[in-house]
């Protein structure tokens, strides 16, 4: 009865606090890399560098956020790179090439995002096809259908208050697509802990025929989640256009592997049923002030791949090392 009571008057921040418990590894580690950075390099350690950090992160955010709900629940999906580009030229298309509103063609554009989902979904839950191979195919189809649609080229000449939204800081601090993405993180966190549909993802993962037996819907459940994150992805696809201020259908390449590096940094276990959007957020900013810093500290871009290769391999030697010890 009081814990129903304390919930009718309000959110419980202890509760929300726990979303993030399981990531306090992650958190120490981005903690001492800002410390560390910031006895490296004077520019480090600014309120300008790291409003920079929040903008470079936008992109990477956004779409790890449905990839880390597919990875909760077991699954994995590879298409994510190949649908926000997919996305990013069907809004040009339908805009500059067709004189659609953008009020109409980003819609449109998100939506054909989210059937990519749709169709990865069913085939994995219908058809029994593994996730691996259902996201491989559908990062060829995807990569192949961006490049249909103009032939390879690139697009330009979006409305000027697009790109407005990805480089006008408003107050002083945020843009709108930062804003974007912070709304983002909230609602994501607040639906993974207090709505049913967010416990299902726990259960999902755990273990799929348990959660079958007790009522959930796997399949439906599996589905909606692929076609979250094909969603996340075109609007993670928006921010990038935006802030580009064009389109071309080679955008998004390996931002799958940033993605999924993101969660696994975070805490999430990818045989699923651990973990969160919490850690994931902080696995974001891990490797936006970790690429950051290499980039103060004038380090190659093949030895940052090397560095942030390595910070991978070491955050699953971590999570192995921790189930043993359980």
């Amino acid at each position: 009865m009081l814990a129903q009571k304390g919930e009718a008057q309000g959110f419980d921040w202890r509760r929300l606090a726990g979303s993030m418990r399981g990531a306090t590894g992650p958190l120490i580690g981005l903690i001492l890399l800002c410390l560390y950075l910031s006895f490296a390099t004077d520019k480090f350690l600014s309120v300008r560098n790291f409003l920079n950090i929040l903008d470079q992160i936008t992109v990477l955010g956004i779409m790890a956020v449905g990839m880390t709900w597919v990875i909760l629940i077991g699954g994995i999906d590879l298409a994510v790179g190949s649908v926000m580009a997919l996305a990013m030229m069907v809004l040009g298309w339908l805009n500059v090439t067709m004189g659609v509103p953008m009020g109409i063609a980003i819609p449109l554009a998100l939506a054909s995002a989210a059937v990519n989902g749709l169709i990865a979904g069913v085939l994995i839950t219908r058809f029994n096809v593994p996730a691996f191979i259902a996201t491989l195919a559908m990062m060829s189809i995807t990569r192949g259908l961006a490049n249909m649609i103009t032939d390879g080229q690139q697009i330009i000449g979006f409305p000027a208050w697009f790109n407005t939204m990805a480089i006008v800081r408003y107050g002083g601090y945020l843009t709108l697509t930062v804003a974007l993405m912070l709304a983002v993180f909230a609602i994501a966190l607040i639906y993974q802990r207090y709505r049913h549909g967010g416990r299902v993802l726990y259960a999902i993962g755990g273990n799929p025929e348990v959660a079958r037996l007790a009522g959930i819907n796997v399949r439906r459940a599996t589905v909606l989640v692929y076609v979250v994150c094909s969603f996340l992805a075109g609007l993670s696809g928006m921010v990038l256009a935006a802030r580009l201020d064009s389109v071309q259908p080679s955008s998004g390449m390996s931002y799958e592997l940033d993605a999924i590096a993101a969660v696994v940094i975070g805490g999430t276990s990818l045989s699923g049923g651990t973990g969160g959007v919490g850690g994931t957020i902080i696995g974001v900013l891990i490797i936006g002030v970790l690429r950051n810093g290499l980039n103060l500290l004038s380090v190659s871009p093949f030895m940052q791949q090397v560095i942030i290769g390595a910070v991978i391999v070491l955050a699953v030697m971590a999570e192995t090392w921790k189930k043993r010890s359980r």
